[in-house]
Order: C-alpha cells, then sequence, then structure tokens
C-alpha cells in the first residue's frame, strides 16, 4: 500500500506533462511484447520446419518438400519452397539463389517490422521529459517573482518535484526500450543469420543430390 501511495503522489506532481510519456511507455510496451512473441514463434517455427524437411532433401525427395512448403507460412518454408520452385529451370546454382533471395527480401521486413519505433520511443520520452523538466523550472521561477513570500516555499517544492518527476520518468521508460530494442534486433539478426544458413545448407545439398543423380545416369 505504501508503494501505491508513493507511486500515486508521484504521478499527482509530476504535472499534465507526464500523461504523453505515460502513453508512449503504453504503446512502446504494447510493440515489445508483440514483437518479442512474433519473434520468439518465429525462431521456433522454422527450427521445427528446418528439422522435418532437412532428411527429405538430403534423400532427394524434393517434390515432397515442395509440397510440405507450398502450404508453410513459415519463413524457411517460405525460402526453400523459393527455391525447389526454380530447380527444375535454373541454368546454376545462381539462379536458384536469386530465387531465394527474393523471398528473403519479403521475410526480413515481416522480422524488422514496428522494432525500430522502440529507439524513436526512448528519445521522444526523453524529450517530453525534457519538456516536462522546462515547464516545471518556468514555473518555478515565475512563483519566485510573482507571488507573495508564504506561498513562495509550496509553489517552489510543486514546480521543482514537476521537473524533477519528468526528467525521471522519461530516463526510466527510455532506458528499458532502448535495452529491448537492442535484445530484439539481435534476436532477429540471429533468425536472418539461421535463414541465411539453411538457405546455403539448401543450396549444397541440391548440388549434390543433382550431381548423384548425373553420375547415376
Amino acid at each position: 500500500m505504501n508503494t501505491y501511495t508513493t507511486l500515486v503522489k508521484f504521478f499527482q506532481d509530476s504535472g499534465v506533462f507526464i500523461y504523453p510519456s505515460i502513453l508512449v511507455l503504453a504503446l512502446g510496451l504494447s510493440i515489445a511484447i508483440e514483437r518479442f512473441i512474433y519473434i520468439n514463434r518465429a525462431r521456433s517455427t522454422n527450427r521445427k520446419m528446418w528439422d522435418s524437411i532437412l532428411p527429405m532433401l538430403q534423400a532427394g525427395k524434393f517434390q515432397q518438400v515442395f509440397s510440405i512448403t507450398a502450404k508453410s507460412d513459415t519463413a524457411i518454408g517460405m525460402i526453400v519452397n523459393n527455391g525447389l520452385g526454380r530447380v527444375k529451370s535454373a541454368r546454376n546454382r545462381e539462379d536458384i539463389d536469386a530465387a531465394m533471395e527474393e523471398g528473403m527480401m519479403e521475410i526480413v521486413p515481416r522480422l524488422e517490422k514496428r522494432t525500430h519505433y522502440l529507439a524513436t520511443f526512448a528519445n521522444v520520452v526523453t524529450l517530453l521529459g525534457l519538456l516536462g523538466t522546462i515547464i516545471g523550472l518556468i514555473k518555478a521561477f515565475t512563483a519566485v517573482a510573482q507571488v507573495n513570500p508564504a506561498e513562495k516555499a509550496e509553489l517552489l517544492s510543486a514546480s521543482i518535484s514537476i521537473a524533477m518527476n519528468n526528467t525521471a520518468f522519461g530516463l526510466m521508460v527510455a532506458i528499458p526500450f532502448l535495452l529491448i530494442h537492442a535484445f530484439l534486433q539481435a534476436r532477429t539478426a540471429e533468425i536472418v543469420d539461421s535463414l541465411e544458413a539453411a538457405k546455403i545448407s539448401f543450396l549444397n545439398l541440391v548440388e549434390r543430390v543433382k550431381a548423384e543423380s548425373g553420375s547415376g545416369k
């Protein structure tokens, strides 16, 4: 109860400029949670899909893999499907690679979607805190200059509370947002690297299977 009372008093003493900061906090948290769930789900489903189709690719069952990946909405499924769709008509490895790169160009923006807003929100909430601080200091100087001595201490204290509370809240929101942004970017880069590694493995498998089928003839 004491903590709750402290929080209520903190926001009451922060003035109206704390509310835009709270709105930015709510928006940033919703984006961070959504991105965290999406990226973790993408990471898990990609791994499961690759583990399931890899033995079939190694066995040269390309048509079976093509049927499975055509129904999949996973990133790795789309990339492999693009590559398999070009295998028959491809003259060389670069043609298949280009088809898979087209899939990558579609998938990577989905992984990075909205993550950059967290860094923007960190900057915005810091500036909002600075704005609240300036407004509080203006009120403090106005209080000193215009009111009678009996009211100066109370108004000065309230104005300084507005200034300090806005600064503190802005920093308390901005620092976690920057850390979350860095974490999500690292996770996204990890998925992109795994897709690139899977693409190279796929190309090598296709070349090996083609070479074996050619030598078998």
